[in-house]
């Protein structure tokens, strides 16, 4: 059960509404044919996380998270491959993130809950990407919420009440969709609903624990599943 009324649906975007692992390791095999593209994007992942901490640990100035991706990929291909990319590659494998491909069942479920709720995305990427990566996977958004307009990466406070500031309604107003538990539990933290989408494959070949839990207001199996239940 929901806590009240919902106005705004904040959806992460990196494995919640897109399929980054099918995405960036099919670009990876063209760039880097002699490598394990999968093993390489899932390697790449991993490295990211640790990145925007130290900015928001503050041990570096803001940094896009285009320009993070860049240096932890250099930094992922010279320690487990020894392999020193151009940069026509390095320029390639970061513009796969902008690219990936929408889960089947997002795009015309964002159609769904577009008619009843205000959709955005809040996503760690920066507005140029996410705006790339809407065209190219059909994402219905009305309001972009990246990471450069707070200057701050989730899970700061400013990513989360920047959406609520932003578009002017209370935080138990606003419901994070997401499929990453840490991720919920933040926005949790700042007040708002919480809905939880299982993405078994965000990992590909890796298993990934199902992590839904009675906390959130919703947990469920799809975008459209959960237009479903909001009456959608």
């Amino acid at each position: 059960m929901t806590a009240g009324p919902i106005k705004v649906l904040a959806f992460d975007t990196f494995g919640t509404v897109t399929d980054w692992h099918t995405g960036v390791s099919g670009v990876l095999a063209g760039v880097f044919p002699e490598l394990d593209s999968s093993e390489l994007a899932r390697a790449w992942r991993r490295r990211y996380p640790p990145a925007m901490a130290e900015v928001e640990a503050g041990e570096r100035p803001w940094t896009l998270l285009d320009d993070l991706q860049r240096e932890t990929l250099v930094d992922v291909l010279a320690e487990a491959y020894d392999v020193v990319a151009t940069d026509q590659q390095l320029d390639e494998a970061v513009h796969a993130w902008h690219v990936i491909p929408a889960w089947p069942d997002v795009s015309d479920a964002l159609r769904r809950l577009k008619q009843k709720y205000t959709i955005c995305a809040l996503s760690n990427g920066n507005v140029a990407l996410l705006n790339e990566m809407a065209k190219a996977s059909d994402l219905p958004w009305d309001v972009i919420g990246g990471s450069d307009l707070w200057r701050h990466y989730k899970p700061a406070r400013e990513t989360y009440l920047g959406i609520v500031d932003l578009l002017q309604v209370q935080p138990h107003e606003a419901m994070m969709v997401a499929t990453h538990a840490t991720d919920l539990a933040a926005a949790r933290g700042f007040g708002l609903q919480t809905a939880y989408v299982e993405r078994p494959r965000e990992w590909g070949p890796e298993t990934k624990v199902a992590e839904p839990s009675g906390l959130n207001a919703f947990n469920v199996g799809g975008i459209d599943e959960l237009a479903t239940a909001l009456g959608c």
